[in-house]
This record gives structure tokens, C-alpha cells and sequence, in this order.
């Protein structure tokens, strides 16, 4: 551990009025043992800081003048190199004249790689195709109100643009000036027998939980309503993944419950859309985009395929197929021991649950090297509001595991958790390339990345203003195309949620 021989050293002449001094006291408590000290050349990964709150981090300094991005500060996290990346930003990133010309509110624009990805894997001729990307998810509550209900979801309609989106036959998105027609379907169960009141509930379940929207008319959410005996509820959420992401999710859920009870609604960038941020979002990488996509196209040499796991039947086999969903709880104490435990040998909660998840693969698999699809969380926070838009800024990055290794568990998870930390600081050339560039291999012969690891820690799908209104979250289940197996994990009051969606055809309980 490197001593604090800098801590009080004059401050540095940083255009963004940041020095080291002003940059600990930020970060410091952001550590989950912030009374530990915190050296000049310590990891700050390795201490704990995740992506979420670096993300945080890159929003708040760029307000403040500096040009750095996520990967600038995943690629080397210390607080010495990241004051040097600090000193003499004067100047945020600012879009060219041509980006930041006005986009007509319903004019066609690409598809992002994942998005891309999605909307080609709902094909019919797919391998594991037929299916959109979609999540269903039923809220447990009491009280909810059909008429404040829907008059909530409209509001939404009309406040997030993605919510209005169509996806052309060309692979193009446009936004429309007004939503598909909307009216809330109630199913009144009030007042029939316990076991017709299970058999409608599931029904309503088995009907929604795997539709393929129909985004080309501009169907790409949906909300039902179920009233139960003795003033229970149920609301019944649907929505394809083309236009949220995880985060959107749980904005989603809150601005609805703050619509139902009429309050007001956090606010949103001003005068911002989505086809403008990711044209300002491909202007920022530009520069980057050259030498991630060398590092990567290094990587490839020894890149491997998915997990060859054993499977029930070939996936091609598979004609559109349907996913099951299992869960597991760890208890709150047991795991806050876990993430102590982690963070005394400089492994975050994270990298802990990946490594975990990749040695129960390898034992599986016949081959202990293979690639992890990994979604990444991708919001610029640098730009006021974009915390509380609906819109589906994910990335990909594809994670090389190689294990076990001769040194156990700590050993095989330090270095997924340095191959991570290498690999994401090159994520300006996605995972969805680099599947491209392998398949454009003449001797590669994978599977892709079919298994996936989403972490959502931090990121409660159901916050509390959603569970006050709406309910809890009782069921949920999700769906991507050409995927067998995507392994989420979640927080709730200090509950670590583990839940696996798999493809029931090749993985059968």
C-alpha cells in the first residue's frame, strides 16, 4: 500500500478547480471503507468504486470543465493519474456544429450496435430469434386507481420520446410526435373465486410475458391493470428492451407512480433527444475509436467462444423459444460479509459475482476459456437530467475468463477483475463489433457470447416511490434474442437477488 506522502501537497493547477485534495475528499466517501486510507496509487477499483458512481464522477467534472471520459479513468483509476488527467482541462467536450444542428422531432436515425443487434435477433430466421428483447414484470400493491392509472401512463407517453418510438423495415428509429393509441386494459377479478383468480393472473402472465411487440406500428410498451379481492392490485408492465435499459426501467416505474398520485416529475435535459446524444456520443469516441478497435482486434487472436456448456438440444433446433426464470436470495448479512470479505483483498462486489458466476460456467463447461457477454452501463451524467431519461444506452463488452487458475477463487477473481478493468477501458469499440469481426473469421467456428452477466447493483428496479404507489415488484421475467442464458443480479434492502433467465428448451428444470 502506497503511503500518503501527497495528501497535503499544493494544490494542482487544474482548469476544472479540482486539485487532489478537492479530488479525495469526493471519492473518499464513495468507498465502502472510506476510514481506510486511501493512497495516491491505490486502485480505486480495487477499493470499491463502481461504475455507477465513476459515471457520477465523469458528469460532475465535465460540468465543471473537464474533458475526461469514463474510459480515461477506468484505464488507469488512481487518484495521481487521474489529477494529472485533471490539470489543464479547461475545455468540456464540445459537438461540432454539425451535431449539434436541430434533428426534426420524427426524422430517422440509426440504431445503436445493441440496439442493432435486437432488432435483427426478432427475426423469424434467426438462430434463437422470433423473440424481441423484452421484460415483464407484475407490481403487488393495493389502491391503484384504472382511471389515475392511465391517465399516468400517457403522461409518460408524452414525456418520453422513447415511448413514442418506431423501428422502420431498414433498421432505423424515429420518434413520433404522438404515442400508439393507448387505452388501459382492467381485468376486474374482485369478486370471483380464489383459485378463477389464479387462473386469470396467469393467463394475463402467460399472455404478456413473452410477446414480440410490435415495434414497426410503434407498440414497444405495455401496461394492464388487475383489481383482486380485498382492494389488492396488480399492474402488469411490458416493454421492449430497444427502448430502455435497466436504469430506464426503474425511472420508468417511479415517474409512474409519481404520475398516478399527480406530483411532479424530476426534470429532464433541456431541449435533448436521443439521436442527438448519440451523435455527440460517436463525436466523443471518434478519437478513441482507432486504438480500441487495434487493442480488440489483438484480442481476437486469442479470443474464445462462449461457454460450450451441455445442452438439451442444438440451439438452431430451437424455434421460438421461451424462457424460464430462477432465482436465488442471499441474505443481507450474509452478503455485506461477502462484499467485506471482497474488499480486503481488492475484489469488488461486482468482479466477486462475475468470478463466482464464471468458475459454475467453467465446471460446466468443456472448455475453462470462453467469452462472458457483459452489458454495460453507458449514461453520460455529465448532461443535467439524463439520470431520469427512458432510453436504452447500453453497451456490450465481451470478458475473456480463463480459469481456474492454480491459486483458487482470489486468484481467478483478481485477474477477471484486471482483464475487466483492461478490456473496459477499450468499450469506445463495442462487443457487438468485435462478434462481427470473429464471425468474419474464416477459422472461427464459436457460438458467440450467449451467456450472459447483467449486474445491477445499485440500481433497485422498484425504488421507493414505486412501492409505496404501484407495489413490489412479485414476478419478473426478461428475454433476449440469441441468448441461452442471462444471469442478472440485483439489490433489495440489502438482499442479493440472483435470478437466471434460460432458454427452457436447452437448459429443461
Amino acid at each position: 500500500m502506497t503511503t500518503l506522502t501527497t495528501m497535503m501537497a499544493a494544490p494542482d493547477e487544474a482548469g476544472s478547480g479540482l486539485d487532489r485534495a478537492a479530488l479525495r475528499q469526493q471519492i473518499v466517501p464513495l468507498l465502502p471503507d472510506p476510514g481506510r486510507l486511501l493512497g495516491d496509487a491505490d486502485n480505486l477499483l480495487e477499493r470499491g468504486l463502481d461504475s455507477l458512481q465513476i459515471m457520477q464522477l465523469v458528469g460532475r467534472w465535465r460540468r465543471l470543465g473537464a474533458s475526461v471520459t469514463f474510459a480515461d479513468l477506468v484505464e488507469n483509476p488512481t487518484l495521481e493519474r487521474w489529477s494529472a488527467l485533471l490539470a489543464g482541462e479547461a475545455n468540456a467536450d464540445t459537438p461540432s456544429a454539425a451535431v449539434q444542428a436541430a434533428v426534426g422531432d420524427d426524422a430517422p436515425f440509426a440504431l445503436t450496435d445493441v440496439q442493432h443487434a435486437y432488432w435483427v435477433g426478432r427475426r423469424d430466421d434467426q438462430p434463437l430469434g422470433g423473440v424481441g428483447c423484452h421484460a415483464y414484470l407484475e407490481l403487488d400493491g393495493r389502491g391503484v386507481d384504472p382511471g389515475r392509472l392511465e391517465t399516468a401512463w400517457r403522461r409518460l407517453v408524452a414525456r418520453h420520446g422513447m415511448l413514442r418510438a418506431r423501428f422502420d423495415e431498414d433498421g432505423r428509429q424515429r420518434v413520433m410526435p404522438e404515442g400508439a393509441a393507448f387505452s388501459l386494459a382492467v381485468h376486474d377479478l374482485r369478486n370471483l373465486p380464489e383459485v378463477d383468480v389464479a387462473v386469470a393472473l396467469l393467463d394475463v402472465r402467460d399472455r404478456l410475458s413473452h410477446r414480440r411487440l410490435d415495434v414497426g406500428r410503434g407498440q414497444v410498451a405495455g401496461l394492464e391493470l388487475s383489481l383482486l379481492p380485498g382492494g389488492a392490485t396488480r399492474v402488469h408492465v411490458d416493454i421492449d428492451l430497444l427502448v430502455a435499459d435497466v436504469h430506464s426501467l426503474s425511472v420508468l416505474l417511479r415517474d409512474l407512480a409519481l404520475a398516478h398520485e399527480g406530483a411532479p416529475l424530476p426534470a429532464l435535459p433541456v431541449e435533448w433527444s436521443f439521436a442527438a446524444h448519440l451523435a455527440q456520443h460517436a463525436e466523443r469516441l471518434a478519437g478513441r475509436r482507432q486504438r480500441d478497435f487495434a487493442y480488440w482486434q489483438a484480442a481476437l487472436d486469442d479470443a474464445a467462444s462462449g461457454p460450450a456448456l451441455p445442452l438439451a438440444r442444438r440451439p438452431e433446433e430451437v424455434r421460438c423459444p421461451v424462457f424460464h426464470r430462477r432465482t436465488h436470495r442471499l441474505p443481507a448479512d450474509r452478503w455485506a460479509r461477502l462484499r467485506e470479505t471482497a474488499a480486503t483483498h481488492g475484489v469488488t462486489p461486482a468482479m466477486t459475482l462475475a468470478a463466482a458466476f464464471a468458475a459454475i460456467l467453467a465446471r460446466w463447461s468443456t472448455d475453462a476459456r470462453f467469452l462472458l457477454n457483459v452489458p454495460l452501463f453507458d449514461r453520460d451524467l455529465a448532461t443535467p437530467g439524463l439520470a431520469n431519461v427512458v432510453a436504452d444506452f447500453t453497451g456490450l463488452l465481451l470478458l475473456r475468463v480463463d480459469t481456474p487458475g492454480a491459486g483458487g477463487f482470489l486468484e481467478d477473481a483478481l485477474a477477471l477483475q484486471r482483464r475487466f478493468h483492461a478490456d473496459v477501458a477499450h468499450a469506445g469499440y463495442s462487443g457487438v463489433q468485435v462478434l462481427r469481426d470473429l464471425a468474419r473469421r474464416p477459422d472461427w467456428t464459436g457460438s458467440g457470447a450467449p451467456v450472459v452477466f447483467a449486474c445491477n447493483l445499485g440500481t433497485p428496479l422498484a425504488g421507493p416511490e414505486c412501492r409505496a404507489v404501484l407495489g413490489r415488484v412479485g414476478y419478473m421475467i426478461s428475454q433476449t434474442p440469441q441468448v441461452w442464458l442471462d444471469h442478472q443480479v440485483y439489490e433489495e434492502d440489502g438482499v442479493l437477488l440472483l435470478c437466471w433467465d434460460v432458454v427452457e428448451a436447452l437448459f429443461p428444470a
